[in-house]
């Protein structure tokens, strides 16, 4: 018998106004959302468009095997797999993990991972502030969707240097009858 597939979960930091990115880097410091995206990530598989692999430094994530999308059939980079399609992409995944899988952007593979019903989690943090983007989360199908968990922060201005609100969520797929 196969064991069963990934959990095939998305994770990404979101504004208010669903802005993920402006010229290819982060609108803003999160150092809390920094931890957490390394300490849920870590020794998972790691799905990355080009663009955004290039935007964290043109390298892998230490401790997480990498996988960038490209249509370039060219492109290669040291210590990292390469695919073509984000099924590609996830099958390799599944190769090296089968517990879970995570995809990190940017907006046209999220959008991909959420328009074919790939994603089973969202794992999202939503800063509670619009900033200027180029790059958007794509819109979710709150019917699809619930909430299973929330840990809300508040601003920290004096503290910490955060002047925004921010809360961690897990979405989980709606699966029928249950």
């Amino acid at each position: 018998m196969n064991p069963p597939p990934a959990r095939i979960s998305l994770i990404s930091a979101m504004a208010r106004n669903r802005s993920i990115g402006i010229e290819n880097r982060l609108p803003w410091h999160l150092p809390a959302d920094l931890k957490r995206f390394k300490a849920l990530t870590m020794g998972h598989p790691m799905i990355l468009g080009r663009k955004t692999f290039d935007s964290i430094g043109g390298r892998p994530l230490p401790g997480r095997p990498t996988i960038v999308v490209t249509r370039r059939a060219d492109w290669t980079a040291p210590e990292t797999i390469v695919a073509h399609t984000l099924d590609e992409a996830l099958e390799r995944a599944r190769e090296l993990d089968r517990e879970e899988v995570f995809v990190g952007g940017g907006e046209e593979i999220f959008r991909l991972a959420l328009d074919q019903d790939r994603a089973d989690r969202l794992h999202l943090t939503v800063i509670e502030h619009d900033f200027p983007g180029d790059t958007f989360f794509p819109e979710i199908d709150e019917r699809a969707w619930r909430l299973t968990w929330r840990e809300d922060h508040p601003a920290t201005p004096a503290v910490d240097k955060i002047p925004f609100e921010f809360s961690f969520r897990i979405y989980d797929r709606a699966r029928e009858g249950a």
